[in-house]
């Protein structure tokens, strides 16, 4: 079992994703650059988290 997470963590992300697919890549550290860089999110859990979840999101094999 995973953790659940906020819609607006996963809504977040995947608009990112869909904006700059070329940004991104499977590596957390660089994630958390981008969305430093591409949103004006003040909070860094917050940063961490949606940059962890599109490290997760594009691990998956299926993407």
């Amino acid at each position: 079992m995973g953790r659940i997470r906020p819609t607006y963590i996963k809504r977040v992300s995947i608009e990112l994703l869909n904006k700059y697919p070329q940004a991104f890549s499977r590596d957390f550290e660089n994630n958390k650059e981008m969305v430093s860089t591409l949103t004006d999110v003040t909070s860094i859990t917050m940063r961490n988290r949606i940059a962890g979840y599109i490290s997760r999101y594009l691990s998956h094999p299926e993407v």
